[in-house]
């Protein structure tokens, strides 16, 4: 029993369930429009030179996460 392939513009018919497209978002560094995906390695971002962008500020310490002031988790003397 041969098959047919699938008319031009069609792809072939396959078993396994079509892949989650994944919503677009807005690359947090450039704003550009990215596909929330697993296709995308770079996700949420929309390339390897914006997430690394993003790595380099919480590196450089841009970025930081608020406490209360005085709050230092760094472990050092105690009163």
């Amino acid at each position: 029993m041969s098959h047919s392939p699938p008319p031009p513009g069609q792809p072939p018919n396959t078993n396994e369930p079509p892949a989650k497209a994944g919503p677009i978002v807005a690359c947090p560094q450039c704003q550009q429009p990215t596909r929330f995906a697993p296709s995308n390695p770079w996700r949420p971002f929309c390339s390897e030179r914006c997430q690394r962008i993003d790595m380099g500020a919480w590196a450089s310490e841009q970025f930081r996460i608020a406490g209360k002031p005085g709050d230092d988790q760094g472990g050092g003397e105690q009163d």
